[in-house]
């Protein structure tokens, strides 16, 4: 059975809300996009090609997929973060896409989440990765079906925003990992208890 690994960037207090940009997700008001960038290191790069090697396909809400497809799509061939996002099997929880041709190998969901879920981890293959998609998250919290936690824990405290883990969810987790980086970032991996 294959593995469903959440990767998010997140802060102290839990928002994983517009890691990238501050265009990236203003949704609620959010004013703080773009707040890992004073934290970069090249081991957060090498982290996300290490869990791409280990992965064959994205699981993604439909926000989290257009705009990761607006960003990687258009990349030339060549680019390492174009070419590791554009190759992988991506799948889109959405009912309100009709369609996935803006970003090429991505598969629509729109009924029968939980369940369409499920059959994708009984299929063969590698992790499949969410990041982002705070909602996804949640309902797969919700239903047990996330078997591990992969969080870049940034030391920003960023007072509101989406949340990686939704109120009154009660989920006792193992620490299976845990590496500071230079920039003050951490890396902390979990998996059920």
């Amino acid at each position: 059975m294959r593995k469903i690994v959440v990767s998010e960037f997140v802060s102290l207090d839990n928002v994983i809300q517009a890691p990238g940009g501050a265009e990236e997700d203003t949704e609620g008001g959010f004013t703080q996009g773009g707040w890992t960038h004073p934290f970069w290191h090249d081991d957060i790069g090498a982290h996300f090609f290490e869990a791409m090697n280990q992965s064959d396909a994205l699981l993604l809400g439909r926000k989290t997929w257009q705009i990761h497809g607006g960003a990687f799509e258009p990349m030339p061939d060549g680019d390492p973060f174009g070419d590791a996002m554009n190759a992988r099997q991506k799948y889109v929880v959405s009912t309100t896409l009709t369609t996935t041709s803006a970003w090429r190998n991505s598969t629509l969901i729109r009924e029968n989440v939980v369940e369409e879920i499920r059959a994708l981890k009984a299929q063969p293959g590698k992790n499949i990765v969410i990041d982002g998609s705070s909602v996804l998250v949640h309902t797969l919290a919700r239903h047990d079906l996330i078997d591990e936690y992969s969080l870049l824990v940034y030391p920003i405290i960023l007072g509101g925003g989406k949340k990686l883990f939704p109120e009154g969810l009660h989920l006792p987790l193992r620490l299976i990992e845990s590496k500071p980086l230079p920039s003050g970032v951490v890396l902390m991996r979990y998996t059920r208890a």
